[in-house]
């Protein structure tokens, strides 16, 4: 289902310049980039969480916002948050190739083009038997990368698909359980192979696409305060070691830190292949 705003647009506004951006003109195609459309567009999957302040910021900065999920009331509520800004949603399962390829079209009808994507939509896979290795069943495996990577693979797909012809800015997202891994409150092994792999990943679709003016990022969160993190945020044992392992935040980081990533890595457009992690200290501190 694809429902686009019914709200009149204003007259555009013109993009804010992006980080390191002093000649806009200096490479070739005369820098022919995502800041070049006015407004720019940005296509998020995923409609709370990070996802949701991902949406807003970037409308904040003058992007027109399209968003994609299973939800259709929680996709339908964010774009009338965004006003003039939310273009529209579709509600899909973004790991059903059929549906994922019918949103990316939605969406390239409704905006006119794509110019980027920010990819949140995954979750944990706990409740399908995610864990340790040794007690994971195959289909709790096949669930964990469904949900995290088979949705990632078909997001980026599609995403290169609708921004050959003019390039854009592609936003992954992995985790900081790729490379610092917490066995005893977080081993989820099916959940941290998805997460390594868009790691290493972004690296791979970065220079593959660079010649295309294609701009591959990711964002590895830590414990983030999102409706995926309920359990930690309801466990007292699991919040006084967010306190100790995540020090700069004192606790469980709020979504706004990592959608501001996600941001930057949007609008800034000699920036590619990199992996920057949002942890509030995790991965530098050594904590039980």
């Amino acid at each position: 289902m694809t429902v686009t705003s019914s709200t009149p647009s204003s007259t555009p506004a013109t993009a804010p310049p992006a980080p390191g951006d002093a000649n806009p003109s200096s490479s070739p195609a005369e820098r022919t980039r995502a800041h070049t459309m006015t407004p720019p567009t940005a296509v998020i999957t995923g409609s709370t969480g990070i996802a949701a302040s991902t949406a807003r910021q970037l409308a904040a900065r003058g992007h027109r916002v399209f968003v994609m999920s299973r939800t259709a009331s929680a996709c339908a509520a964010l774009i009338a948050e965004l006003g003039e800004a939310g273009a529209g949603y579709h509600a899909a399962d973004l790991q059903i190739e059929e549906q994922a390829e019918q949103a990316f079209a939605a969406a390239a009808e409704t905006l006119g083009r794509i110019d980027a994507v920010v990819a949140v939509a995954g979750g944990s896979a706990r409740r399908f038997g995610d864990g340790w290795l040794h007690d994971m069943s195959l289909d709790a495996w096949k669930a964990a990368l469904g949900i995290n990577l088979t949705t990632m693979f078909l997001t980026a797909r599609e995403s290169v698909r609708h921004m050959r012809g003019h390039g854009g800015s592609l936003v992954l997202t992995s985790s900081v359980l790729a490379t610092s891994p917490q066995p005893d409150n977080f081993t989820t092994h099916g959940y941290g192979a998805a997460k390594a792999a868009i790691t290493g990943w972004t690296v791979q679709l970065a220079a593959a696409y660079a010649a295309d003016n294609i701009r591959v990022n990711a964002v590895a969160p830590g414990l983030i305060r999102t409706p995926m993190a309920q359990r930690a945020a309801e466990d007292e044992a699991i919040q006084a070691f967010a306190a100790r392992k995540q020090p700069i935040a004192g606790g469980m980081l709020s979504p706004e830190s990592v959608a501001a990533a996600n941001v930057w890595f949007v609008e800034a457009l000699d920036v590619t292949g990199q992996v920057l992690a949002v942890d509030g200290g995790w991965a530098v501190t050594s904590t039980s």
